[in-house]
């Protein structure tokens, strides 16, 4: 008996003519009205709650003024979880500001604006100018829909708290200074000074010059932020180690001699081809040290600002607006890297009053 069997197919039976038949359009459910677009009294109980919560988000920017003034800073009586006061005013403050006013804005979108089906059909990514003329008279018309012109008490409140928002962010701006005040000398100047050595960053040892090679970028720093028995500087501590230490740093380069073009009067600021700038960028102050060699171009990773170090550090490309300031430099007896001055010009980004220095 042959077990050679071959099974029919399983649709088989099915006529060939036969034809999927299209699944019908199941339409759309009955609409559900919401409270508020059926009873007057839910409608302004709405109202209400959503200005309240546009109200206490004003009010919680207003603390935030209050505590950013009154708390200072280090002020370390017990909060949750042992952060200090005014860490934790400031946080909860601003945070249930901006929570309140964006559960007051889902809120007004949930219960008082308009609440019906809209059904757009797909269309070319470049629409015909009469469809974005109807979009903009849709748009138009939702605006007109969300009654935001006649509730006069929900579009205060939420201008106010939008409005009043911004105290945080303009007294923040304090911090911006140095200090209690905007101390311009503190800006203007660095901890360089003449006869100070150049040393290698992070691990603070004296740069000979015999030693810095021929294509090299060294990341350095002043040696002041490296205070020993030997060298005599005072040890920085806190704020102002990191201030100093931040405005400080520079980068080294030796490049052919005659490759350098000198700016008027910095024809004796390098030692054999080697030539030192500002590390802190100068459109918003990012550290820069990604060095292109064959071009002497170094590019500051944050907006691609781009200096030419052969040539006084021009800007070459990116937002940058000024050259980094070059560290006039010299050789001690004992053939280390030294600064001939400070800066003859502030570092970093600019600021309003930088010209008057």
């Amino acid at each position: 008996m042959s077990n050679d069997h071959t099974p029919e197919p399983y649709d088989s039976h099915v006529p060939a003519h036969r034809e999927a038949e299209p699944i019908p359009d199941p339409g759309l459910p009955e609409h559900t009205w919401r409270p508020t677009d059926v009873d007057p009294k839910a409608e302004k109980r709405a109202e209400r709650q959503i200005a309240a919560m546009f109200i206490l988000a004003m009010v919680s920017a207003v603390l935030f003024v209050v505590a950013y003034f009154s708390l200072e800073v280090g002020d370390n009586w017990d909060t949750f979880l042992g952060m200090g006061a005014s860490t934790m005013a400031l946080g909860v403050t601003l945070g249930v500001s901006l929570l309140l006013i964006g559960v007051g804005i889902i809120h007004l979108a949930r219960k008082l604006m308009a609440d019906v089906e809209m059904v757009e059909m797909r269309h070319p990514a470049a629409s015909p100018q009469e469809d974005r003329d109807a979009t903009v008279e849709a748009l138009n018309a939702g605006l007109d829909e969300a009654g935001i012109g006649r509730r006069p008490l929900v579009r205060n409140t939420m201008l106010g708290a939008v409005g009043v928002l911004g105290l945080p962010a303009v007294v923040l701006l304090r911090d911006l200074a140095p200090g209690d005040t905007l101390d311009i000398d503190k800006l203007a100047h660095t901890i360089w000074e003449p006869g100070m050595r150049l040393v290698r960053d992070v691990v603070g040892t004296p740069i000979l010059a015999s030693e810095v090679e021929m294509g090299d970028l060294i990341n350095a720093a002043p040696e002041a932020m490296f205070p020993t028995e030997e060298n005599g500087y005072p040890e920085l501590h806190g704020a102002e180690e990191q201030v100093q230490k931040a405005k400080g740093a520079i980068i080294v380069v030796r490049m052919n001699p005659e490759d350098i073009t000198h700016g008027e009067g910095r024809d004796k600021w390098t030692v054999d081809g080697i030539i030192c700038y500002s590390k802190i960028c100068t459109h918003v102050g990012c550290p820069i040290s990604l060095y292109e060699r064959t071009t002497h171009h170094v590019l500051c990773p944050c907006h691609q600002s781009t200096f030419d170090l052969a040539d006084s550090a021009k800007v070459v490309f990116g937002p940058a607006a000024r050259p980094l300031p070059q560290l006039p430099l010299a050789v001690d007896e004992e053939g280390y890297l030294v600064a001939q001055s400070d800066f003859n010009e502030p570092i970093g980004a600019s600021y309003w009053e930088r010209e008057k220095q």
